[in-house]
Parts: C-alpha cells; sequence; structure tokens
C-alpha cells in the first residue's frame, strides 16, 4: 500500500524551532511519537502531535491500515510564507522584521511484523 501523508499549513512557527520537535520522532512508530510529544513543554509539539494523529487516523480510516504497525517515514517542516514587518530605528530608519511559518508533513507506513 502507499505511503499516507498528512499536512499542517501555515504554522506559525520557524523551521528552526520546529527541527528539534520532528528530530525526536522522526523514524519511530506512531504510538511512541505520541507519547513522546504529549511529554515535550514545548507549545509546538502540541501542534505537531495533531499533525501526527492525523496521519494516522488517515492511515487507519482511509487506507484501512492497522494503527498499531504505523511508522513515521517521513517528516518535514517545509518554509511557507513569511509576514513582513517593520520596526522603527535609530535616525528615522526601519529594521525589517521577518516572521517565518512553516507547513509540516507527516507520512506514515505499515511496517511488516513477523507472525
Amino acid at each position: 500500500m502507499p505511503p499516507v501523508r498528512a499536512v499542517a499549513k501555515q504554522i506559525g512557527a520557524s523551521q528552526k524551532r520546529l527541527k528539534p520537535i520532528l528530530d525526536l520522532v522522526r523514524g519511530q512508530e506512531v504510538q511512541d511519537a505520541l507519547n513522546t510529544l504529549s511529554l515535550l513543554p514545548s507549545p509546538w509539539a502540541k501542534t505537531v502531535y495533531k499533525v501526527v494523529e492525523s496521519a494516522a487516523s488517515n492511515a487507519e480510516n482511509n487506507m484501512f491500515m492497522e494503527r498499531d504497525n504505523l511508522r513515521i517515514v517521513r517528516i518535514t517542516a517545509d518554509p511557507a510564507r513569511s509576514i513582513k514587518r517593520f520596526r522603527p530605528r535609530a535616525r528615522g530608519r526601519i529594521g525589517r522584521i521577518t516572521k517565518r511559518s512553516s507547513h509540516i508533513t507527516v507520512v506514515v507506513d505499515e511496517i511488516e511484523r513477523e507472525a
């Protein structure tokens, strides 16, 4: 069966902020990843938790895969549109502030269990 994915778009966190969270759960089984994410203190871990949960639900409901056999094959934070803001600086100048955001993509697939 083909792998199943879920995407969360325009998350208000930069890739740099999400990368340590994603590195923790990359390659883990879905249930282990959800347990890890639920214990992390970062507020962005809750968002990643929801995307992993959504990918698992998509696999379970749409492709009839077993939830216990699911593993995170790929999890990435891709750049999204940045919001540009300006801050006043000395001598009448302005400083540009770029508020970065990202898209989180989670791909899960079934692993083969030995009987």
